[in-house]
């Protein structure tokens, strides 16, 4: 998807888009998005919706920072993949609070089980590591997953998806 031109974004891509944005919102009580909102709102400092390396440094230049690396400003704007607007913005948070790894980091640990790079894993064999290395899953956690996991009729995840449902959430959700 990321190869397309986004004049060419199918209905069905924009719509995931958009369940992927909404689905931040739902990660928040309203009184937080509304700090949050006031927060960006604070560094958004020319109100264009977008958060520029110019309203980064203006806002470390209030805070009393003012040796800021443009090179450190453009890594924080590199983590939004893209213009950062509020909708990012919250995003970038939630993962940041909740937990969740980009989803490069969790393609590249799906890939160590994947020597061959066909994008899938055994159900099975994965269903063992698990219930039984590292950070263990209960059974019930392991079937949670397997239930929104896209898994074809031989048994293989396709890692690539699941992946995408654990950054951005479950295509299926209403």
């Amino acid at each position: 998807m990321a190869s397309r031109k986004a004049g060419t974004r199918s209905k069905a891509a924009a719509k995931r888009q958009q369940r992927g944005s909404s689905n931040v919102f739902s990660m928040f009580e309203q009184s937080q998005i509304q700090e949050f909102k006031e927060a960006f709102s604070c560094i958004d400092q020319n109100r264009d919706g977008i958060i520029s390396k110019s309203d980064l440094k203006e806002t470390y230049g209030q805070l009393g920072k003012m040796n800021v690396k443009d090179e450190e400003l453009e890594e924080m704007l590199k983590e939004g993949k893209g213009p950062v607007n509020f909708t990012v913005f919250l995003t970038l948070f939630g993962e940041k609070l909740n937990g969740t790894d980009p989803e490069e980091s969790i393609l590249a640990a799906f890939k160590l089980f994947d020597p061959n790079g066909s994008g899938y894993v055994n159900k099975e064999e994965f269903k063992q590591l698990l219930l039984t290395q590292a950070d263990k899953f209960s059974p019930e956690e392991v079937e949670e997953m397997f239930a929104v996991a896209p898994i074809d009729v031989a048994g293989n995840i396709d890692y690539k998806s699941l992946c995408y449902i654990i950054t951005h959430g479950d295509e299926k959700e209403d």
